[in-house]
């Protein structure tokens, strides 16, 4: 039962998505731009990226890539699963009707529906088993992800790149716990696995003299993202994330339009200049 209904949610977004890619391309649009980046391959999963490269596509062809982007949930030859492809692009488009518009309710509606029929497996090794039996070479997360769009008019839409981190909370006691279990892998920046489980024990005496109530966390960074930033004015705006296309409805001729430039990272690790931590290797720190 659980595959025929995660095959079924599945299809009709699916089939959402085939009308939402067939209306887009015949829609009236202003204005068009997609922002080609490189295809994440295996092996890339842990790179800390330097720069990324951004290919500006207008008009028809951005047009052609803009509508595909949101079909795109399927693993290609040497793609990684785990680094689910980016869309960056913006599309301006006339929707008198406001038939777009409904047509991406409905599809970020499929999508929520299709994100709660996977989730209502609890086994996340069942669950994972199923949804590739159902629908095989899924990305899930690229199924999953939103649709932003803005029917108001804002003044100005532009991009900028995110730099983000994931957080995860733990006591004093798990956090040990978590270096003990580091202390027995090899790490090759060492010379010698002697000197990596000296280090390892100094940052767990370092840990192991706080109070057991402490409050920690770890904030590792994650992949630099594109994001959109989209302002009504000085204290009205907003920002998400570029993943996929951002599409403005009806918008104002006088709005504003930035472009989504070259990414090359700082020097400096700003994170680690920012934040006092137990210990940087982990990115570990007090959290009040």
């Amino acid at each position: 039962m659980d595959k025929f209904k995660i095959s079924a949610a599945f299809n009709y977004l699916n089939d959402c998505l085939n009308h939402l890619e067939e209306e887009i391309q015949k829609s009236d649009v202003i204005l068009a731009q997609y922002y080609r980046l490189p295809i994440p391959e295996k092996g890339d999963e842990e790179k800390i990226e330097e720069s990324i490269e951004v290919e500006k596509l207008n008009g028809e062809k951005a047009l052609k890539f803009i509508a595909a982007a949101f079909k795109d949930l399927f693993l290609e030859n040497n793609q990684s699963g785990k680094m689910v492809k980016r869309h960056p692009g913006l599309l301006l488009v006339n929707d008198e009707g406001n038939q777009l518009e409904l047509r991406l309710k409905q599809v970020n509606q499929a999508k929520l529906d299709f994100k709660k029929s996977v989730l209502s497996i609890s086994n996340n090794d069942a669950r994972f088993e199923l949804v590739h039996a159902s629908v095989p070479n899924l990305i899930t997360l690229a199924a999953y992800r939103q649709i932003h769009f803005e029917s108001e008019q804002p003044k100005s839409i532009r991009f900028t790149w995110m730099h983000k981190h994931a957080t995860k909370s733990l006591s004093r006691d798990q956090a040990i716990e978590l270096l003990e279990r580091s202390s027995n892998y090899s790490n090759p920046r060492m010379i010698d696995q002697v000197s990596w489980q000296t280090l390892v024990q100094k940052e767990k005496a370092r840990v192991a003299s706080l109070s057991p109530h402490t409050k920690l966390r770890i904030r590792r960074p994650t992949r630099v993202t594109p994001e959109v930033n989209v302002r009504f004015s000085n204290s009205q705006r907003y920002h998400v994330s570029g993943a996929l296309p951002f599409i403005a409805l009806n918008p104002d001729p006088m709005m504003k339009v930035g472009e989504l430039t070259h990414y090359i990272k700082d020097k400096e690790n700003v994170r680690k200049r920012e934040y006092n931590f137990l210990v940087d290797r982990i990115y570990l720190e007090k959290h009040d």
